[in-house]
């Protein structure tokens, strides 16, 4: 298998059929299930200034008036040749011996030698109408019927695998298309066999209306057609909806998906811009050259995005096709999605085809099925049983699976349209869809695929036993192939189906026998260009919700100039504060259980912590006149992000087998990803930072130091913190030391304990004893009421400004074992004597 590529975008692309093109890796009934809603696009200005009008398509100022040879010379010139000793008439020289005709201009194209002219592209004084296309803003997507019947039990698919001759061509493949349809393709490229790649290039740019949108502000083109497909799809990737159009992410629920053969990465670079650091993307492509390009993700924080190429991790070879790295890949995806899967699976794979593009349906269909395998198992899945697969979907379950979009190329072969029916199976929705951002002159399309059912497992085996077949039938030794997947009759019986495909293929072969022979006039006349361009690219920009900005690198990162931007005119007194120490008398001020929370902090000063994209991590005191120095250890953080948070060294194991890990504690957040969380709720900052560190969680990277968010435990369950407390033998230490365990199984050395209030005064939040609910009671003004008013919330200040510390000093008893306590200091029996006073009135 040669290596995946992303070439649409970047190197010079053909349209698929074309002598030198290349698999893009960005990049329907009677009634034909590709209705679409038109909206007609027009030349920007009037008509006068362009120079068309409704019997003239083509603006004036694009159409070649009068050939070079028959222009008159200007009066200047005239004079100037008659100075000279020209006489009218007659021709050059001194004797008159030269020519009399003005020098045509020169038809030599690239660089094939002068005077080389290409048959049938001749240039020409040729016109394109075009009111033979129509620009399409509002795309609509028609699904492929639903499958109802029973899916088959493993064996008897196995049954259905035909195994033949391989094949090297595609001329008879007119099941699923007429043969006049299938040559139409196939012939519309031959006369593009020998123009050169700039030209193609060039004639292609100036024939697409959609051209101009490119990739925006992003890495590429693919992430265009994501965002295109997503916004068309109703976002149903980046804001999933169950059927009765509530969020399928939880609020405090990352959403997860995985980019499979999708270097360098474009569509991951949408996902995470539209989510905003709530997202966590899995990775999954070949190695090498057309590996993920994390560096040129300007857009999305990268940090939100870790690659894994099976066997051996980040030391694997992305191969795909190997069984092997397809488990190993499902295993580090469900361990990193509490065993659930991911919400979507996007899939962008393609090779180099040269010299075989007639054919590179055929080369393909190990990678349509390796996409397709990998998807359905990792994808999370719907908890429906079998039999309620046939219910209406206002009636199904409120807890659909995942979803799925593969870029696919031609489906004329019984092989990709058997991939298609199997995968119609285990599916809600299915359908065929050519995004207006896929060049029309290519044969790319995408399958989308909604909702994944709980019964996939026997075709997940199918396409299993499929892949270990072609592993050996795709080797250029074997003579033989799979050829047939799903039995040719049932494909062809199955007439919503049938007639489904074969109103897909043949739309989708005129849309791109048009846009050929478009390109071609295009090529014969340089004078031609659409000049819809621009407000095409407007409308599409605007209907997708995507801002019309330029693509720009982040610059060097400047700590003060971020720091500034992000706090404006903030006042900084806040960074000085470090609470007030709790005493006895201090002790008695809490009232309420239901009103603070508490955290263990570690031995070591807290510091501030602010990222400016990767490895650019900064940190600051909140005191000293030197502002922002880099981090020492390594730490990624998306830019924009001020925390602050605290360095502990945690220990696992015991004796001389103990390991020691220097690790990063978040406190709070003041700014994520650039957004203000200071004025949130304490509650609300704690499950925003719970995602966030999530998102940044990376197990294959033993070079970062981790950051971990600290456990917080309401007061009224502080007895849970001292259960973790226990004497532990240290590295270093001769005698046992007060540990705290974590969750994660390692223990540091605590230094005491933070207990934030986290409800603004003069609000109390209590529990009635006669319902158990909560409730907000104002103490100045004796209200009480059930729901959380606005002003109770503690912000980032407040709960900075009335923070009691609680320092476990010598002297301080917090467990059986310690043997000093001293009365004057507050100690375990104080309080949670306290405590239990608090909790009986």
């Amino acid at each position: 298998m040669s290596s995946l590529t992303d070439s649409e975008d970047e190197a010079d692309q053909r349209p698929s059929f074309g002598k030198s093109s290349s698999i893009s890796k960005r990049q329907g009934s009677k009634k034909s299930p590709f209705k679409r809603t038109f909206a007609k696009v027009t030349a920007g200005g009037d008509a006068g200034k362009n120079g068309s009008n409704e019997s003239d398509p083509i603006p004036a100022k694009f159409v070649k008036k009068k050939d070079p040879s028959q222009m008159e010379m200007s009066e200047a010139a005239r004079k100037m040749m008659a100075k000279m000793g020209h006489k009218e008439g007659e021709g050059l020289g001194k004797h008159g011996q030269g020519r009399t005709q003005i020098v045509e201009a020169s038809n030599q194209r690239g660089r094939r030698g002068l005077g080389m002219v290409v048959p049938g592209l001749e240039p020409a004084d040729v016109d394109w109408d075009f009111n033979k296309e129509e620009i399409i803003i509002d795309e609509v997507v028609e699904w492929l019927p639903p499958y109802t019947g029973k899916i088959p039990f493993l064996d008897e698919m196995k049954t259905w695998m035909v195994v033949g001759p391989k094949k090297r061509e595609i001329d008879d493949e007119t099941q699923f298309c007429s043969e006049e349809s299938l040559k139409l393709v196939l012939n519309g490229k031959s006369v593009f066999d020998v123009l050169e790649p700039e030209e193609m290039r060039r004639a292609r740019t100036k024939s697409n209306p959609y051209e101009t949108i490119r990739g925006a502000f992003f890495l590429n083109r693919a992430a265009m057609k994501m965002a295109n497909m997503d916004a068309v799809l109703d976002f149903m990737f980046t804001n999933p909806k169950n059927a009765k159009g509530e969020p399928l992410v939880e609020p405090n629920e990352l959403l997860y998906f995985a980019d499979v053969c999708a270097g360098p990465g474009g569509f991951s670079e949408y996902i995470l811009w539209r989510r905003k650091g709530e997202s966590k993307g899995f990775g999954l492509t070949l190695k090498g050259s057309n590996d993920f390009k994390l560096e040129d993700f300007f857009a999305g924080p990268p940090e939100m995005f870790e690659p894994h190429y099976g066997v051996g991790g980040l030391q694997g070879d992305g191969d795909i096709f190997r069984a092997d790295n397809q488990a190993e890949f499902d295993k580090f995806v469900h361990a990193n999605t509490d065993g659930k899967g991911v919400h979507f699976v996007m899939a962008d794979g393609g090779f180099s085809v040269e010299g075989q593009e007639n054919i590179q349906e055929i080369l393909s269909k190990q990678l349509y099925l390796c996409q397709f395998l990998v998807a359905i198992m990792i994808l999370r899945t719907g908890n429906l049983s079998a039999f309620l697969n046939i219910l209406p979907l206002h009636l199904k379950s409120s807890s659909p699976g995942g979803h799925f979009v593969c870029k696919l190329f031609d489906l004329f072969t019984p092989f990709s349209v058997g991939l298609v029916y199997l995968m119609n199976m285990i599916f809600e929705q299915v359908a065929i869809f050519k995004p207006v951002t896929s060049r029309p002159a290519n044969s790319e399309r995408y399958i989308v695929c909604k909702n994944l059912k709980a019964d996939k497992d026997s075709v997940q085996q199918y396409f299993h036993t499929i892949n270990l077949g072609l592993c050996q039938y795709m080797s250029a030794v074997s003579s033989q192939d799979i050829l047939h997947i799903v039995p040719l009759d049932t494909l062809t019986n199955d007439e919503p189906f049938f007639t489904y495909i074969v109103n897909s293929n043949e739309q989708l072969a005129r849309l791109q026998a048009i846009n050929l022979k478009k390109i071609e006039v295009f090529t014969k006349n340089s004078q031609l260009y659409e000049t819809r361009q621009s407000d095409v690219r407007k409308k599409c920009l605007e209907k997708w919700k995507i801002p019309d900005e330029i693509r720009a690198p982040p610059g060097r990162p400047d700590p003060m100039a971020t720091f500034r931007a992000l706090m404006k005119d903030s006042s900084k007194e806040i960074f000085e504060e470090t609470g007030q120490e709790l005493t006895h008398s201090r002790l008695h001020t809490i009232k309420s259980l239901y009103s603070y929370s508490c955290l263990v902090r570690g031995e070591g000063a807290s510091f501030y912590l602010l990222g400016c994209g990767r490895a650019n991590s900064y940190k600051w005191d909140g005191k000293s006149k030197i502002w922002w120095t880099k981090l020492e250890s390594r730490v990624e953080l998306p830019n924009k992000t001020l925390l602050e948070v605290q360095s502990v060294t945690e220990m696992k194991g015991e004796g001389k087998g103990q390991r020691r890990l220097t690790t990063i504690h978040v406190l709070d957040a003041f700014f994520l990803c650039g957004e203000d969380v200071r004025g949130m709720s304490f509650e609300k900052r704690q499950e925003k930072l719970q995602k966030f560190i999530k998102a940044l969680w990376k197990p294959t990277r033993s070079d970062l130091t981790q950051i971990y968010k600290l456990d917080i435990f309401p007061l009224h369950k502080a007895h849970e913190i001292f259960e973790r407390l226990a004497m532990r033998l240290v590295k270093g230490s001769n005698k046992p030391r007060l540990c705290y365990s974590t969750h994660s199984g390692s223990f540091f050395t605590p230094s005491g304990l933070s207990i934030i209030r986290t409800v603004k005064e003069p609000w109390s939040r209590c529990r009635s004893k006669s319902t158990g609910h909560l409730y907000w009671y104002n103490i100045n003004t004796n209200k009480s009421v059930y729901e959380c008013p606005p002003e109770s919330k503690a912000t980032v200040r407040d709960c900075k400004a009335t923070m009691l510390q609680w320092h476990w000093d010598e002297g301080v008893k917090v467990h059986a074992d310690q043997e000093k306590e001293d009365p004057e200091l507050v100690s375990k029996s104080h309080f949670m004597e306290h405590l239990d006073k608090i909790r009986q009135l």
